[in-house]
């Protein structure tokens, strides 16, 4: 897994922290990620007639995968609602690479050996210790994310399947994202339209934040061509280093030596995955 395709997944983790920052930073957060969606959505479909059709197999995974991704939104912008970057964030991406482990072992008859499954563990102990360890969580925050980090093992298996079958992983991405559409219809929705508005900052940033999703996910997608679901979502989740030092850079949160410990636990999981 430490090939470039490894590399490109690590890659991927920093991106995902960041526009999970990004996302986190701000006050409204429903309002933030419907304008990244709306982002996302907007350059899938510009994409879309230059690129080649998924083949048939694909498109089950497509539909579902763009409908969880709009559920794994919701509960995001939920968990964010009620605890910090680094409580919620950790909780949502620790519980989902043992889940994505195992529904690859189910529906996609993967078996990685012993090495990686314990980097697997370590990767997701590891992360789980980061919000833990603080002991304030809230029940409502912990629910949020544990809900949110199930969204993903789900989107992630579908996805792994699907990219599989698709003939074209940038294609795949492409169909998948456009589903993100369904974002501001849901938002209108609920707030309606004039909730919509927000200065032009707010909304340049928000598409900044959009792009870097859909570099971050769609490498992970083509990556897991080559990898075992598992390991790539294990790496990629290993962008909890990188959401816990930016939450100390740019957030104001706190990292303590313990945080730091269960940052080389997770590092060592990483490890483990690669070799």
């Amino acid at each position: 897994m430490f090939s470039y395709v490894g590399g490109l997944v690590l890659f991927a983790a920093l991106l995902h922290a960041s526009w999970n920052a990004m996302l986190h930073g701000n006050a409204d957060r429903f309002l933030s990620l419907t304008w990244m969606s709306i982002c996302i959505a907007i350059v899938s479909i510009v994409a879309i007639p230059f690129l080649p059709m998924p083949h048939a197999g694909a498109w089950p995974c497509i539909v579902a995968s763009g409908l969880v991704h709009i559920v794994y939104n919701m509960a995001l912008v939920r968990a964010y609602q009620s605890g910090d970057l680094g409580e919620t964030y950790p909780i949502a991406r620790g519980s989902s690479p043992m889940l994505v482990a195992i529904g690859a072992a189910l529906f996609a008859r993967e078996h990685p050996g012993v090495l990686p499954i314990v980097g697997i563990v370590l990767v997701s102990c590891g992360i789980m210790s980061l919000a833990l360890q603080r002991g304030n969580v809230s029940k409502k925050s912990a629910i949020a994310a544990f809900v949110t980090g199930a969204t993903i093992a789900v989107y992630t298996v579908i996805d792994g399947i699907g990219v599989r079958e698709s003939g074209n992983a940038i294609a795949y991405t492409a169909w998948m994202f456009a589903f993100y559409l369904l974002m501001p219809v849901l938002f209108i929705a609920m707030r309606g339209p004039k909730a919509l508005r927000a200065p032009s900052p707010v909304v340049v940033q928000n598409a900044l934040g959009g792009l870097v999703s859909i570099a971050a996910y769609g490498i992970v997608i083509w990556a897991m061509q080559y990898g075992a679901m598992g390991a790539v979502s294990a790496l990629r989740e290993t962008s909890v280093v990188f959401a816990a030092l930016i939450g100390r850079m740019f957030l104001n949160e706190q990292l303590s030596a313990r945080r730091l410990l269960s940052c080389c636990v997770i590092a060592l999981g990483a490890i483990c995955i690669g070799a």
